[in-house]
Order: C-alpha cells, then sequence, then structure tokens
C-alpha cells in the first residue's frame, strides 16, 4: 500500500510542505504521497490516524507544536529541551494501532543555516515571539554560545516588551531573529515586528524563520538599513530534509 505522510496545522495553504514533498516522491519514484491535514482543533488527531491507515508520519505546525505533545508516547531529546514538537513518526501494531513519536527538526535546519553566518561576529541575540518555534531558536543559539534575550508584546516569564528594546540592546545584540507569524502569508504579509528599525546597522543580521514570502518586510526594513538578511527558506527546507530521515529511520 501506498505510504503516507502529511502536515497538521491551521491554516495550512501557506505551507509549501506537501509540494516539496510530493515532488520528491516523484522524482525518485517513491511510492508515497504527502497531504495536508488542515485542522482547527488538535482533537481531530486522532480521526485522521483512523482514517489514514497508512499514515507514517507528519509535520505539524502553527497552532500545534505544543498541544500535539498531549498525543505522543515519546520524544527525542532535542523536543524535550525544546517542549515543542514538529516532527511525529507513526508507528503501528499488527492490529493498526498508531503509537506517535515526537522529534524537532526546526533546532536542526535552523543550526545548520545559521552557523555559517555568525563566524564569531554575533554574539548576543534578540528572539522575537515565545511561541514553538522560539524555543527551538533558543536551543540552537545555546548551543552555538550565543546569549539571547526573548522579547514578546508583554514582559515577564523571562521575556522584555517590545517597548523595552533600548538603543543599547539594539547596540549589543546584533542577531535579530523573527519568531513569530507576523509577516508570513495568511498572517498579514504587511506586519512585522514592532523593533525600532532605524536603529539597526550593517553589523546587525536579521534571520525570519518565515519562508513565504522569501523576503517580508521585516527583512525589508532591515535591508533599507543595510544590515545582512536571511529568509527562513533554508531552514525550511533543511529541516524538511531532517523530517524524512526521522521517519525513514
Amino acid at each position: 500500500m501506498k505510504r503516507e505522510f502529511g502536515i497538521i496545522g491551521y491554516p495550512l495553504h501557506q505551507s509549501a510542505s506537501p509540494a516539496f514533498f510530493n515532488k520528491k516522491f516523484a522524482d525518485e519514484s517513491i511510492d508515497a504521497q504527502y497531504l495536508p491535514f488542515e485542522i482547527e482543533n488538535i482533537e481531530e488527531l486522532p480521526r485522521i490516524l483512523a482514517q489514514h491507515p497508512t499514515l507514517c508520519g507528519f509535520n505539524v505546525t502553527i497552532p500545534y507544536k505544543l498541544q500535539v505533545m498531549n498525543y505522543l508516547e515519546d520524544m527525542s531529546d532535542e523536543a524535550k529541551g525544546i517542549m515543542a514538537v514538529n516532527v511525529v513518526k507513526v508507528t503501528r501494531d499488527s492490529d493498526g494501532t498508531p503509537h506517535l513519536h515526537g522529534y524537532n527538526s526546526d533546532v536542526i535546519g535552523f543550526t545548520r543555516s545559521l552557523e555559517p553566518l555568525t563566524k564569531g561576529r554575533h554574539n548576543k541575540a534578540l528572539i522575537l515571539g515565545t511561541g514553538g518555534v522560539s524555543k527551538a531558536v533558543a536551543y540552537s543559539l545555546q548551543s552555538l554560545g550565543i546569549e539571547y534575550l526573548l522579547v514578546s508584546r508583554k514582559s515577564g516569564n523571562g521575556a522584555i516588551a517590545y517597548d523595552e528594546i533600548t538603543p543599547e540592546i539594539m547596540h549589543s545584540h546584533t542577531l535579530l531573529v523573527n519568531c513569530t507569524p507576523l509577516g508570513m502569508v495568511g498572517h498579514g504579509v504587511d506586519k512585522c515586528p514592532d523593533i525600532p528599525y532605524s536603529q539597526l546597522t550593517p553589523q546587525h543580521l536579521l534571520y525570519d524563520v518565515v519562508y513565504n514570502p522569501e523576503e517580508t518586510l521585516f527583512l525589508r526594513k532591515g535591508a533599507e538599513q543595510g544590515a545582512e538578511t536571511k529568509s527562513g527558506y533554508e531552514m525550511w527546507y533543511l529541516q524538511a530534509l531532517a523530517s524524512w530521515e526521522i521517519w525513514n529511520s
């Protein structure tokens, strides 16, 4: 029987994963298909598993990277450390009972994408947003020896508010990573995190985990100040390849 893979999230029209994986399957003559499962509630997951008995794994995107953990039997060390899951491998008993195993490939994609750009030039970073992907970014930065400061709409739980970003913070934190969905197709392409863009310089690097569109308003405003910019596309591509490795391990 044809193996199935997929992605759960809401909304999903911005996701490039179905096109990427189905092209990969066609190009490499892999007998499989990749399906989008756009669900409005994580409680719909058992229904998907029951209706798709050959589902071998799926990716997880906004807003379920945390909620999906309630359905897992175990998690990788990275997923435990980040407390966010974006890859699930499905194994089944002989009677078809599914068992879900959680992983996080975001940290793999981000680390492999960012490391060549740092070259020891960026020792402190601002992580914009406190959602699931921000945890992967924080885990990655820590492994690279880069200090970070979380920024959220409201201060608390270890984060400062956007209006608390001082000129001194901007000067010392030369790496800024957007981990919010602002700028993403479906989440307001005309929006961006509320940081003091006028204080950016050519010494800054702006990294956006958003990959659709490839140039977000966040990156465009950074480039206007001479800052180096990096789209999330490579991170997405590398984490997609890591997902395939996990499903076939």
